[in-house]
């Protein structure tokens, strides 16, 4: 499993350290710019996510479509002329366009999808926390290095770095990631991109993955701005004292959540329990009277977030239609960008508009409310998968195949497979093989 996704989470945290080395230093870069002004500024700093948001569905579709590789190339040629066009602005206008593009390679479904492709449902929790776990490093080096390298050499030369990073991530995409199987989809009916929206189980994960991402950009918002306040008075170059603890302690939590929700099939409990932390989190960070007990309230916020990362995008692949995994995971990722455009925008109005306490508990309740919803979700259907040989199975058995307990079936045409998706506890293996042997 291992050599099947590293190749792939390296990818995409090339992509992101990239994209976090300038968020430290881009806005005082920005400004110095010919025609900049604050809100231009701000666009620059936050645009990537609005493109980002635009681009998931067409990206996941495409690769539906056209296969995850060619898909991924094209969203990593944007990324790298983005970032060149943004290494060599020189006006707020040019630097502009370039985040645009950098976020119109939206390849982040792709991946999630591709990583769906060759790895099993029985172990894809583990595989998604792989991948949490290095976009959670890059983020964590980028912090580190973005104002050192920022300072020393120029924010022109992180965006050079951004750039060579995308070279970089070709290179592995085309000498390291192997060719998913070639799927053959035969259903019963045909399924639009559109029935994503009217499956109750993916829209119950589109709105958990877009509030966790927005309260993300909330949280980024408001931390470092309180800190630096007169409520505390810390200095910028402490801020790592309460990043570091926090994303260790959120590393920590992410494997032991992945294993209980994917192995006993408990993700509704670990969704609960991560709601209830980001609750207790913000009424921390927004009633607490020391920058102790604050920085105990950002911990309890990263073991949240990590806790429910890896579980949503495995959920979303497990509900989605094998044939609709890129763009299920295309619409909920961009739902999810807009969502974390509006936690910045709106974490900034309420700092201009309410003191911190009432944040924190107007926060807390909007959360309380996404907890009442989440107790209606279900835990999914503990499926099996049966891997027939293609020669041994009778087609014509196969095509009138009908059962409520069985999820759906395709045709593995790389490895000659027929796959059975199915109730485990609803019908028994040897039935099902009996039903359609020639």
């Amino acid at each position: 499993m291992f050599k099947k996704v590293f190749p792939l989470s390296a990818i995409l945290s090339l992509r992101f350290l990239g994209l976090f080395l300038v968020l430290p230093v881009i806005s005082v870069y920005a400004l110095e710019l010919e025609g900049a002004t604050p809100l231009l500024v701000g666009i620059v700093v936050g645009g990537y996510a609005l493109t980002q948001a635009l681009f998931q569905v067409p990206f996941g579709s495409m690769s539906d479509k056209i296969g995850r590789k060619p898909t991924l190339l094209f969203g990593l040629l944007i990324f790298l002329v983005g970032s060149i066009i943004c290494a060599y602005s020189t006006d707020i206008y040019m630097l502009m366009i370039g985040r645009f593009l950098q976020g119109a390679g939206a390849i982040g479904s792709v991946i999630t999808a591709m990583i769906s492709d060759l790895v099993s449902e029985e172990i894809r929790g583990k595989a998604m926390a792989i991948m949490g776990a290095s976009i959670a490093l890059s983020f964590a080096l980028a912090m580190g290095l973005g104002p050192v390298l920022g300072a020393k050499y120029g924010v022109e030369f992180l965006f050079i770095l951004t750039a060579v990073f995308a070279v970089l991530a070709i290179i592995l995409l085309f000498t390291k990631v192997p060719t998913p199987p070639k799927i053959k989809h035969i259903y019963h009916k045909t399924t639009k991109t559109s029935d994503i929206l009217r499956d109750s189980n993916l829209l119950n994960m589109i709105i958990i993955n877009a509030m966790q991402k927005g309260l993300m950009t909330i949280a980024f918002v408001l931390i470092p701005i309180i800190l630096t306040s007169d409520a505390f008075s810390w200095q910028k170059s402490d801020l790592y004292m309460v990043y570091l603890p926090a994303m260790l302690f959120g590393l920590a939590a992410m494997g032991p959540a992945a294993v209980f929700g994917e192995k006993h099939n408990k993700p509704k409990e670990i969704f609960l329990l991560s709601i209830i932390l980001f609750i207790a989190s913000f009424l921390i960070m927004g009633l607490s009277t020391s920058s102790l007990l604050f920085v105990v309230g950002v911990i309890l916020f990263f073991i949240a977030f990590n806790m429910m990362e890896p579980l949503v995008q495995s959920m979303i692949t497990k509900f989605a239609k094998v044939h609709q995994k890129g763009a299920a995971l295309g619409i909920a990722n961009s739902v999810a960008y807009f969502a974390t455009f509006i936690g910045g925008t709106s974490a900034g109005l309420l700092l201009g508009m309410s003191d911190r306490e009432t944040i924190g508990i107007s926060i807390a309740a909007v959360a309380g409310v996404w907890l009442l919803w989440t107790l209606k979700l279900q835990n999914p259907t503990k499926y099996a998968h049966l891997y027939l040989p293609q020669d041994d199975v009778a087609m014509d058995k196969l095509e009138n195949l009908e059962n409520a307990h069985i999820a759906e079936w395709y045709i593995n045409d790389t490895e000659k497979l027929v796959i059975i998706k199915y109730a485990s506890l609803a019908i028994q293996k040897d039935d099902l093989v009996a039903q359609i042997s020639k």
